[in-house]
């Protein structure tokens, strides 16, 4: 079955890819579906395919394929917003943690999407607010830093949690992977 898992983790990386090209124009940064798709590799996959799903996209990223919203490479840590690329695959993670362990259902996937998101926000605001401050040498107030990375993109963002849970519910039982990737084990059939 590890096969199976390591595949899904490569498909939901280049739907993650996929989710870039899907933009709205929105003022520094574009609304694409990244964090539709980070929330359901977690739901689909679990903590641990979930998070390697999206360290894939971020590899990706680094080696020069346009993957992210403002292209790709090496030197794209030293953007703004690397940190929210960054929180990927630890919300991912989070994401598969929160929602694995009990029964499937809307309030859990949810309260899950909401926990990916959070982590998104604090460590992608964190690193914007750093990087505008001590690579940039521009003065940025940290509360200046939520308004621009996150109030934007908040009703976006709880929009594309909400259907990553509804996605997830209908989606976990057709693909019969769930319950043994939350466990970490490797099923024998």
């Amino acid at each position: 079955m590890q096969n199976k898992e390591w595949i899904l983790a490569g498909f939901f990386a280049g739907f993650t890819v996929l989710g870039t090209f899907f933009r709205i124009p929105f003022g520094m940064v574009p609304l694409t579906l990244h964090v539709l798709m980070v929330l359901l590799s977690g739901f689909v996959l679990g903590p641990k395919f979930g998070m390697f799903s999206q360290i894939i996209f971020l590899l990706l990223g680094l080696a020069g394929l346009p993957v992210f919203s403002g292209g790709g490479g090496i030197g794209y840590i030293f953007s703004p917003t690397f940190g929210y690329l960054l929180s990927y695959p630890i919300a991912a993670w989070i994401v598969g943690h929160i929602s694995g362990g009990g029964r499937e259902s809307f309030p859990r996937f949810a309260v899950s999407a909401l926990a990916g998101i959070a982590v998104i926000y604090i460590l992608g605001t964190s690193v914007l607010y750093l990087n505008i401050n001590y690579l940039a040498g521009k003065e940025l107030g940290f509360y200046q830093a939520v308004t621009m990375g996150v109030f934007p993109f908040i009703v976006p963002d709880l929009l594309k949690g909400g259907v990553a849970s509804l996605f997830a519910l209908k989606i976990c039982p057709l693909l019969g992977v769930r319950r043994h990737l939350i466990a970490g084990e490797i099923s024998k059939s």
